[in-house]
């Protein structure tokens, strides 16, 4: 079965993201866009995860909660997960794993949480963009401990990719897929991280509504729609 995702998208809790970017309207923009799965990964916190698993299951869209993750090295890593209660676990450690500035909402940009119906219920103090201690090297196992699957975000970008960061893609640790930002660009580095049995994801590492991928990129999971968070973590897992 076909299905039709965008697993990197920012919410208006990500400085770098829009207001208007609530965890209800990039539901309701997948919905619109036809889209089945998205995930809300906003920079080093999960915190409008809750929210966005309410909205989305009002909009019949699969959700996965999860972070893009600022290594040490100042590379962006995808986190995922298929159940919420990993993903607030994850951030809950991660919060412990920060390095904690406070954030200069005027330049930086505002940083909310909000419910499932796009009222604020808050803000984070401390800016979320910043590196944390967490390495490249520890970073796979310890999602995975979590329950949850990692990945080298837009590795086809100077900015924050692990090939500009480090200039070749790692042999160690191991990541079974990566992603790219422009599905264009997915033949040329397949090879440069490892060709065959890599697999490479097109996500829109949206930070506006605008942004978010429409019905183009699927993943094929032999399953019905109940069963497809799970089967995407153990297929980007390489398990399946």
């Amino acid at each position: 079965m076909k299905y039709y995702y965008d697993l990197h998208i920012h919410s208006c809790l990500s400085p770098c993201g829009d207001d208007d970017s609530t965890p209800d309207s990039i539901a309701g923009m997948g919905e619109l866009n036809g889209l089945d799965i998205m995930a809300l990964t906003d920079h080093n916190t999960a915190k409008n995860c809750p929210a966005f698993f309410r909205a989305a299951k009002r909009h019949g869209i699969i959700p996965l909660g999860g972070m893009e993750l600022t290594t040490s090295e100042d590379i962006h890593v995808v986190c995922l997960f298929d159940k919420l209660e990993n993903a607030m676990e994850f951030d809950r450690y991660i919060g412990g794993r920060r390095i904690l500035i406070k954030n200069r909402a005027d330049i930086f940009g505002n940083q909310l949480i909000c419910d499932d119906t796009d009222n604020i219920t808050g803000s984070e103090e401390h800016l979320l963009t910043n590196a944390t201690s967490v390495s490249l090297d520890e970073a796979p196992e310890l999602v995975k401990s979590f329950g949850g699957v990692c990945f080298p975000a837009h590795i086809d970008r100077q900015s924050n990719g692990v090939i500009a960061v480090l200039g070749v893609f790692p042999e160690s640790p191991v990541f079974t897929c990566a992603e790219v930002n422009n599905p264009d660009n997915a033949g040329k580095y397949a090879v440069q991280c490892g060709g065959a049995g890599k697999r490479l994801l097109a996500n829109s590492d949206a930070h506006y509504l605008w942004n978010i991928k429409e019905r183009g990129s699927f993943l094929e999971l032999d399953c019905e729609r109940g069963e497809a968070a799970g089967q995407l973590i153990k297929y980007l897992r390489g398990e399946i």
